[in-house]
């Protein structure tokens, strides 16, 4: 009975397919996020390497990485949050892993990912 009542809940702020896009691990993608600055909102984009995906449902998490000014920068991201606005795949990426925590230890050219041909 309590696992209806958080999947109706859930089920409310679940963005729908067309919201949100198939992406997997490798992929390199934007992802922009709306910032509060005072009583402004701007969209910040960050974009990076999607190297984790977690969680189901509402609470699904996916984790990107990027490198700026010499130094691994990792955020994670809630998928279904109404903070995101969009998530733009720029590029695809053939990996064998479901999780790509070894890039973190890697420099330079040896952090690329080969490319997939569509």
């Amino acid at each position: 009975m309590s696992q209806q009542l958080i999947n109706l809940v859930e089920k409310t702020s679940i963005k729908s397919e067309a919201d949100v896009p198939k992406f997997d691990i490798g992929d390199t993608v934007d992802v922009h996020t709306k910032i509060l600055e005072g009583d402004k909102e701007r969209i910040q984009i960050f974009s990076g390497t999607v190297i984790a995906r977690s969680g189901s449902g509402s609470k699904e998490m996916f984790t990107v990485r990027r490198i700026v000014a010499g130094e691994g920068v990792e955020r994670k991201f809630p998928l279904h949050s109404p903070r995101i606005a969009k998530v733009e795949v720029k590029r695809s990426s053939v990996v064998r892993r479901a999780k790509l925590y070894f890039l973190r230890d890697r420099v330079g050219k040896a952090v690329r990912l080969r490319e997939r041909r569509r």
